[in-house]
């Protein structure tokens, strides 16, 4: 791995080996994310990275998957996705899961029933006021971008430590996009720690402290966000740009 400091890494995974059927995914895996860090997970269709993002939020059963995975010095390998959950790993996926039926101020209770609890709703809504303004809508009937507000929101109303998104810009008007830019650049700004996956490859880069690039199941490039953006040739051999 590539570790640009001599400080222990806040986020750790070490050798992920993941299997989808007869299918090896994710091939030995390796990258750790310092504090505060936003990481850009990136590569070609098929690369493995939403696999990835599954393995470290322990949603792929443990049977089939190997390595270590440690967040703030605790263990998470061997942990069921509801205890990665509580140990303060969030995954937003690219479907958003927005639950059908529900507002979004209840998308937003359901997300606290249980300790441990992080922001509260009120400051989700000062983050996100377009979901204050329809805190009594029906969260599945929101636009896309507003979803993704909603999906993003109810992560935080857990006590994370680190969050991982999935596609956050996909299928977005280009206006949209930049409204949630403009909010992952907030989120950066307030520390949390964060990887985020997603095809629009340059997006992610410039917001991004550090890139990890998949090849087939296999890191081909570890190192900072700003290497990618000025190499272009390793744009175009791995994520054909």
């Amino acid at each position: 791995m590539n570790d640009s400091t001599n400080t222990p890494a806040y986020f750790s995974a070490w050798d992920i080996h993941s299997y989808y059927g007869e299918s090896y995914i994710v091939q030995g895996v390796s990258f750790n994310i310092h504090e505060g860090e936003i990481l850009a997970l990136l590569g070609r269709n098929g690369a493995g990275k939403t696999s990835t993002l599954r393995s470290i939020a322990r949603l792929d059963s443990p049977s089939v998957t190997h390595g270590e995975i440690w967040l703030d010095h605790q263990p998470i390998h061997d942990m069921a996705a509801w205890q990665a959950a509580q140990a303060g790993i969030a995954l937003v996926p690219e479907d958003r899961r927005i639950i059908q039926g529900l507002t979004v101020q209840e998308n937003l209770e359901l997300a606290q029933i249980a300790p441990p609890h992080g922001w509260s709703i009120e400051r989700i809504y000062e983050l996100f006021p377009r979901l204050g303004e329809r805190k009594n809508q029906e969260g599945t009937t929101l636009s896309g971008g507003e979803q993704q507000m909603l999906a993003i929101g109810r992560a935080l109303a857990r006590d994370i430590k680190l969050l991982l998104l999935d596609e956050p810009y996909e299928g977005l008007a280009p206006v949209i996009v930049q409204e949630i830019e403009r909010t992952l650049a907030q989120i950066k700004d307030l520390g949390i720690t964060t990887v985020i996956v997603e095809q629009n490859a340059i997006a992610a880069l410039k917001l991004a402290d550090r890139a990890v690039i998949l090849d087939t199941g296999q890191v081909v490039f570890d190192g900072s966000a700003q290497e990618v953006l000025d190499n272009e040739a390793l744009r175009e051999e791995y994520l054909a740009i």
